[in-house]
């Protein structure tokens, strides 16, 4: 029952635009997809869900036709097993710190014979109980992106990109500018220099992901062979929102005083 357009497109050359969505509500999931996203990243890391609350988000987001990638909060067998069996098109996974760890992250997210994970066909994702051959399909469509977000995963990128299953290194320049020493600034000639190795040594392996806020910054990295976009978040695009429309009403306030 999954969507995984989002793998399919990536696997076809093509670029694809997500966001973060930090706040449950199936509403602007929907709002998302009627903006033309081709997916969303769950924030089960920093965000507040429930497994009840991500499969609904995940079947709001499957009707707006957008795949749904969850952003676990770490790399523990139980939390990767709720999101892939509610029907998530894949799994994002923060905090890790080498490529063993992520070659765990996959034997708990593949079936066999690429994997050990645990096999329920009575869930959501094999269409409970329905789907023939679900195990070789989740196999095949089940996106695996990892955060490279600290400097022991920027210094072992080699190895992880010899991992075949796994699809996108996402590049976390917040968490990243924090682990050397320059939290927030990841312009920092040391952060700068860590982010272009590893898209030099991801390009043409792994699928690159990053998180943008602005033009000048997607174009930058999509120049350098970023195809894997997250805009911002959904609390971040309202505040926006909701800035620009206070604007409007500011010089009001002022002349009434």
């Amino acid at each position: 029952m999954f969507n995984a357009d989002v793998k399919r497109k990536l696997a076809a050359g093509g670029t694809v635009f997500g966001s973060f969505l930090k706040v449950d509500s199936p509403q602007i999931a929907e709002l998302f997809g009627l903006s033309g996203f081709d997916f969303l990243i769950v924030d089960a890391e920093h965000g507040c869900f429930t497994h009840s609350q991500i499969e609904n988000i995940i079947r709001t987001s499957e009707r707006m036709g957008m795949s749904t990638v969850i952003r676990t909060p770490d790399a523990a067998e139980a939390n990767l097993l709720h999101v892939l069996d509610s029907g998530a098109s894949g799994i994002q996974v923060p905090s890790l710190r080498s490529a063993a760890e992520v070659r765990e992250v996959i034997q708990r997210a593949k079936y066999w014979p690429l994997g050990k994970r645990g096999s329920a066909r009575a869930c959501r994702a094999a269409g409970y109980g329905t789907m023939p051959n679900y195990e070789a399909r989740a196999n095949a469509d089940t996106l695996v992106a990892v955060h490279v977000e600290n400097r022991e995963m920027v210094k072992d990128i080699e190895a992880l990109c010899e991992i075949e299953a796994l699809d996108v290194v996402f590049i976390g320049p917040g968490d990243l500018s924090a682990s050397y020493g320059h939290p927030g600034n990841a312009s920092h000639p040391e952060v700068a220099a860590a982010i272009d190795r590893v898209i030099e040594v991801a390009k043409g392996r792994k699928h690159i992901g990053t998180v943008v806020a602005n033009a000048a910054q997607l174009e930058s990295y999509s120049a350098r062979g970023v195809r894997y976009f997250a805009w911002l978040n959904d609390l971040g695009l309202m505040r926006g929102a909701l800035n620009a429309a206070a604007a409007n009403f500011a010089p009001y306030r002022a002349s009434a005083r």
